[in-house]
């Protein structure tokens, strides 16, 4: 006769449990609590006023979210319910059972904080040894807007629509003057019908006003950045005495294209292009990670597609990070970031600009990897530099990490934790969410480096 373990569901404990005995000592959760207890929460603390019910403290549900955001649950519903049936996230809410109500409206009223507690975060990983800046990779990523592209209207359609909706506006109120009401359909309601439509034409008219706004603010740039060409070219033509070499740059054209759209769903929104083909509705999700420890350093989310207007901002960030987490010594990116603006701009922030000028062969001569460029001229441009110590051994050896540093990270958020869509609206809201993906992010890999020293 087989002989198995009995099955007693039943079986009372002889002593009270403890929801503490039921988590390994190296366990996530408990490092995320951890690392929450040493943060100065003073600013969330401080926006409780004193009356009423005693809310929870900012320290748990920070824990909550955070452990939420580490593991690949976003949603608060889904949060609440893992209160109850998880073991670490009963550990992690002291098991306590915040409603997804709180979570969410905590979520939202503290967006605006979480850039500083990243900050906070890295000096921990300064101290526990796993951080030290140096070289950082710079990468983007298109994460889904909480909005569907079928939510968008474009400017053509909108002056379509308006004369449709005009006509059957005019064509019901003349219905409606009619004294015989013979001519009225049974169960048409005019006043109804009449409004709906009215309503109609006042939102699409303000998506119109903000498309109008839009092509405004866009001419407004493109003919700043025409002027400068032109200026650029003069003052080469003064200097050589010839004629410019390429084509004159055109004046950009005013007003609204058939194409611009804006979602009504979510209007900070972009419709872009996507690695997978097609288009949708997104956003532009940038991170700056350190190529040693794959900790995310800074964040920012954009409307724009195109990444070669964000390494500015990105330098200003990394220049303003404490000094204790050490100096950025180079900037790494892909083809998509090239511009000799952009690698002057390195040159300003005293940071070497690794920046692929153009996409390299899938077959490089063999001879190359082991052979360093010929010296530069004297007079050489920023860019000649750069390119230059791109095919120095150190520069390709540097530059080649950039696959295996940022672009992991990216895939792991996406597939691994499953982050492929914002939950927020709003270009400050998804800014926020964006930054709590990166502190989840860092905080399990820094649970991954502390306990890789260890063993």
């Amino acid at each position: 006769m087989k002989h198995f373990q009995p099955i007693a569901r039943t079986t009372n404990y002889l002593f009270p449990p403890s929801i503490n005995d039921w988590l390994p000592e190296q366990h996530l959760a408990r490092f995320v609590v951890e690392i929450v207890e040493q943060l100065d929460l003073s600013v969330m603390v401080h926006a409780y006023k004193g009356s009423g019910k005693a809310p929870f403290h900012p320290a748990l549900l920070l824990s909550i979210l955070t452990y939420g955001y580490a593991t690949g649950i976003f949603s608060s519903r889904k949060l609440e319910a893992a209160t109850f049936d998880s073991v670490a996230l009963r550990y992690v809410a002291a098991n306590l059972h915040p409603d997804h109500d709180t979570l969410n409206t905590f979520r939202k009223r503290f967006l605006a904080q979480i850039e500083g507690l990243m900050v906070q975060v890295l000096l921990i990983a300064r101290t526990m040894g796993v951080l030290k800046l140096g070289n950082i990779a710079l990468d983007g990523t298109k994460i889904h807007a909480n909005a569907s592209k079928h939510s968008a209207l474009s400017y053509g359609h909108i002056k379509q629509l308006e004369v449709q909706l005009q006509a059957e506006v005019k064509k019901l109120l003349a219905l409606a003057a009619a004294a015989d009401n013979e001519k009225i359909p049974e169960g048409l309601n005019l006043p109804d019908e009449i409004k709906r439509r009215e309503d109609r034409l006042k939102a699409i008219g303000q998506a119109k006003v903000k498309i109008e706004a839009r092509a405004h603010e866009r001419h407004e740039q493109a003919h700043a950045e025409y002027r400068a060409k032109l200026a650029k070219r003069e003052t080469s033509a003064l200097k050589t005495g010839k004629a410019p070499r390429g084509k004159a740059p055109v004046a950009p054209e005013k007003g609204a294209k058939d194409k611009d759209q804006v979602n009504l769903t979510d209007e900070a929104s972009r419709i872009m292009k996507t690695s997978g083909g097609g288009f949708e509705q997104c956003y532009n999700a940038q991170l700056a990670v350190d190529m040693e420890s794959y900790l995310i350093t800074n964040t920012h989310v954009v409307q724009a597609a195109n990444d070669k207007q964000q390494v500015e901002t990105m330098l200003k960030r990394l220049t303003t990070l404490p000094l204790p987490l050490g100096k950025v010594d180079t900037l790494v990116a892909d083809t998509g970031y090239f511009s000799e603006a952009n690698v002057n701009a390195c040159g300003k922030h005293e940071i070497t600009p690794l920046i692929a000028v153009s996409r390299e062969s899938h077959y490089p001569d063999p001879l190359e990897r082991f052979t360093e460029p010929p010296s530069l001229a004297e007079d050489a441009t920023e860019v000649e530099k750069m390119r230059h110590r791109l095919k120095t051994k150190g520069g390709r050896e540097t530059y080649a990490k950039r696959k295996s540093t940022v672009e992991p990270v990216i895939g792991c958020i996406k597939s691994v934790l499953g982050f492929r869509q914002f939950l927020l609206r709003g270009l400050e809201n998804v800014k926020g969410e964006w930054n709590w993906v990166a502190l989840g992010w860092n905080l399990k890999r820094m649970f991954n480096l502390k306990y890789a020293v260890l063993a």
